[in-house]
């Protein structure tokens, strides 16, 4: 496990913030406030948050803007998010807000070319529920986490910015600044950095940041009410791309939920050329761009509700954790918009970080195992923003003669696995080559409970809780698994198939996915251990929690591998 990031004394860090300083170093301190601190509330601060609410674990989320993020930036919302999405009890709202990527449609000017699909579809699958991408607009995304995580008792306190702190071995001492001007000092065990690409907590912890530049063009994004589709000939059932506009690659997009309202995206040629939003996004502005772009007329810019301009640019923070500070989301990943992957990368850090701080918190984990966090998600960033800039370089390679390549299964990020990672057992023998592996995702399947009713493994793994599947067919009445679990809380037995099985696997798809065997499946959905022996669960979880590995008085091996 990677320790040598953390501190082992205390240290003073500043972030630069109007009128505000670095709070002195502190030494150890009593209780803390609250358990996690949690900085930034977009869809990476909220999902924490929510994970965190139904742990019980006390947190506090600040956000130093007022409530709501105007704009549809993260719009792809990918199969495994949709998971996540799911598991947190927010899937249902998501669905009725949220919408298939539209083809792409090709222009020349003011006539019409060819028309193709933006991304490769998935396959629904017993394993796979939600098979396709879908966009939703990000301010909805977030809306969406708002309204769950108050269902579940939870809060965020906005005009509330974070404007100093320091740590020690014990906790971190965080300043808060609230709209009024008064400041305010917080004790917390931890604090969790969700502060966006240009993070203020990562620039004072001093951690590297390397960016590359994708693309030496810059860009303008707006959401823009407008009237006149009729008359233009612009239908809302396909994403417009003019791909050799004068100027620029052009598009226009017709935005989820308010129809008369359409995403603007526009690249300039001129690599000099640096848009500005306060310039380039008015009524005025954008009507003068469509006609230089399109040579359309008939689209009158009503109203800009949001505006943007980025180069598309990659990077990552070297590491994710110092001491008691962790980095999620764009505070330590930033992405190039092609391939619809940041959102999404960023939504998981959180539910990969939300059940270890509770298995730390709540079930005696020993510190360190939050260092799995930083060795599991470096390495999932780095080939998520391998992956999304290939696709930029994929885009401008063919020169955008269609508008943007197509994106295949590999942006759904299903296949992600943390087969490498710290926390991944494979104990089991002669498994075949295309089979499931520990740290591959848990796939869900189609049963029926003892009284025929119809429940999946997704409704097993539905919480914040372990999950163990014991597909052995064991004879005995409850099974090994069961008895070697027995006094831990935070597991969930299920037996499918054999004698008097929780689940019935009534098809074979379990059986198809899995194979034999006991798969005890993490909080995040992933396969942490798969074994044929009861003993091996029990020195597992002694690894993840202050459980005993052996229950007295029976004897057990260690965990092998």
């Amino acid at each position: 496990m990677n320790t040598a990031a953390a501190p082992t004394t205390t240290a003073a860090l500043d972030i630069t913030a109007p009128n505000s300083a670095a709070l002195p170093a502190s030494g150890p301190a009593s209780a803390p406030d609250v358990e996690v601190l949690i900085a930034g509330a977009g869809p990476t601060g909220l999902v924490l948050a929510i994970d965190l609410t139904r742990r019980g674990i006390r947190h506090r989320l600040v956000e130093q803007e007022a409530r709501g993020f105007p704009g549809s930036r993260g719009t792809g919302v990918q199969p495994r998010s949709l998971e996540v999405m799911d598991d947190l009890g927010a899937i249902a709202a998501l669905l009725a807000s949220a919408g298939p990527i539209p083809p792409m449609q090709s222009w020349e000017g003011t006539e019409r070319g060819a028309v193709w699909p933006l991304v490769e579809p998935g396959e629904r699958s017993p394993g796979t529920p939600y098979p396709d991408a879908l966009m939703c607009p990000q301010w909805r995304t977030v809306e969406v986490l708002y309204e769950r995580l108050e269902e579940l008792g939870g809060r965020v306190d906005f005009n509330t910015g974070l404007t100093g702190f320091t740590q020690d071995e014990d906790g971190v001492t965080a300043e808060l600044r609230h709209a009024d001007g008064t400041v305010e000092t917080v004790r917390a065990g931890y604090l969790v950095a969700s502060d966006g690409g240009r993070s203020a907590v990562r620039k004072a912890l001093g951690v590297p940041f390397e960016v590359d530049v994708v693309d030496q063009r810059h860009a303008l994004i707006a959401d823009v009410r407008m009237s006149g589709f009729e008359r233009a000939g612009v239908d809302r059932d396909h994403w417009h791309m003019w791909t050799t506009a004068p100027g620029g690659l052009f598009g226009l997009r017709p935005l989820e939920l308010r129809t008369d309202t359409i995403q603007i995206m526009a690249f300039w040629s001129d690599t000099a050329y640096v848009p500005d939003p306060a310039r380039d996004a008015t009524p005025e502005a954008l009507a003068r761009l469509i006609t230089e772009r399109t040579g359309l007329t008939g689209l009158v810019p009503e109203e800009v509700i949001w505006a943007s301009a980025f180069q598309p640019k990659a990077g990552m923070a070297a590491r994710f954790r110092t001491g008691r500070v962790l980095l999620a989301g764009d505070a330590a990943h930033i992405h190039s918009p092609a391939g619809g992957q940041g959102l999404n990368t960023s939504l998981q850090d959180a539910y990969n970080l939300g059940w270890k701080l509770g298995a730390v918190l709540r079930h005696g984990a020993p510190d360190a195992l939050l260092d799995t966090y930083d060795a599991e998600r470096t390495q999932v960033a780095a080939d998520v923003l391998e992956l999304s800039t290939r696709v930029h370089g994929q885009d401008r390679s063919v020169g955008f003669e269609r508008g943007m390549s197509r994106r295949g299964k590999e942006t759904h990020q299903l296949t992600l696995n943390y087969r490498t990672g710290p926390l991944a057992r494979e104990l089991r023998r002669d498994l075949p080559e295309d089979g499931l592996r520990a740290g591959d995702r848990a796939p869900d399947a189609p049963c029926t409970d003892a009284s025929g009713a119809p429940f999946s493994l997704f409704d097993a793994f539905r919480g914040p809780h372990f999950t163990l599947l014991d597909l052995t067919g064991s004879e005995a009445v409850g099974g090994p698994a069961a008895a070697a679990v027995a006094d831990v809380e935070w597991v969930r037995v299920y037996r499918v198939g054999g004698p008097a099985p929780d689940l019935v696997d009534v098809s074979g798809h379990a059986k198809a996915a899995y194979g034999t065997g006991l798969f005890l499946v993490r909080p995040d959905g992933y396969v942490g251990l798969a074994t044929d022996e009861a003993a091996d669960v029990r020195a597992y979880l002694a690894q993840v929690s202050a459980l005993e590995p052996v229950p007295a008085p029976a004897q057990a091996p260690a965990i092998r591998g």
